[in-house]
């Protein structure tokens, strides 16, 4: 990482950073290949690289945790998360309404759907 006279290009922790955020830009990356491949073995091999990719990210993450370089996230607090849920929720039933207007579908699966949602939710923790 140090450049031909000696001196360091950047910090190793700056470097490791850049590194660290490629490979997660790159993971997005062959995920919507694989999604958008219509050829099986394409979708295999975007799926490999994928899966690569991920093993790869998380090992930099492992090493640069070890090495105090990196700080995960602080935990969310529940409210929060269900805030967002709750968001999600009415923007999927929303779009449920607009495709049921569009096309004169009944409300059974959206009915069915939210009653699994709210009971995949009564887990009460604080934190996530």
């Amino acid at each position: 990482m140090n450049g031909q006279n000696g001196s360091a290009f950047m910090p190793d922790e700056d470097l490791l950073n850049v590194i660290l955020a490629d490979l997660k830009r790159t993971v997005r990356e062959y995920t919507t290949a694989a999604t958008e491949s219509a050829c099986p073995a394409v979708r295999r091999v975007f799926n490999d690289l994928t899966m690569d990719t991920l093993r790869l990210q998380g090992e930099l993450y492992a090493q640069m945790g070890e090495l105090n370089m990196y700080t995960p996230p602080s935990k969310a607090l529940r409210q929060d998360v269900d805030k967002q849920i709750q968001a999600a929720q009415q923007t999927q039933q929303k779009c449920q309404q607009f495709i049921q207007q569009k096309t004169g579908q009944s409300a059974g699966f959206a009915g069915i759907q939210n009653n699994q949602s709210q009971q995949a939710g009564t887990n009460n923790s604080y934190f996530m």
